[in-house]
């Protein structure tokens, strides 16, 4: 009968130290998990808008566009689905959730450097401005994160 509890006791203790691969996620990128889930769940909306004839804002990293039929529309909801997809594979603690995610923000990091330092040459509304992206800052902040946890997402198990 002691055995029994004995044995009881090892399972318990070894369910309450299991580790999930969500809980190495800071807060702030578990909140932006859902918003960008939410959004990869709106993109393929704005296509069928654009498919109805409407506009539809879009932006993103600096691009814009008011229309999701266009160039910059396809781009941006492709981005948002890739971004979506992203944040799915994160929440759901799927092993390439890591690889995809770096290869996420490398994108965004090269769009937000290309919007801030090619761009402003080509948009010929306002003449040559240099604009900030904030965005920059939170993907740095966001890969440095991922490359600290890749390890242990990579040797935790999902429960």
């Amino acid at each position: 009968m002691e055995k029994e509890t004995e044995g009881l006791l090892n399972e318990n203790e070894f369910i309450n130290t299991t580790k999930r691969r969500r809980q190495l996620l800071p807060g702030w990128i578990k909140f932006f998990t859902w918003v960008f889930m939410l959004f990869g769940v709106l993109a393929p909306i704005s296509i069928i808008v654009g498919l109805t004839g409407n506009t539809f804002d879009l932006s993103l990293y600096g691009l814009e566009t008011n229309y999701p039929l266009s160039l910059m529309g396809i781009l941006i909801s492709s981005l948002f689905l890739f971004k979506g997809f992203t944040a799915f594979s994160l929440w759901m603690e799927k092993d390439s959730a890591t690889d995809l995610a770096k290869i996420d923000s490398y994108i965004g990091l090269v769009i937000c450097v290309l919007v801030m330092i090619v761009y402003p040459f080509f948009d010929n509304h306002e003449g040559f401005s240099l604009n900030f992206r904030f965005e920059i800052l939170l993907l740095y902040f966001f890969l440095k994160k991922i490359n600290n946890i890749e390890y242990t997402w990579a040797k935790l198990k999902v429960s």
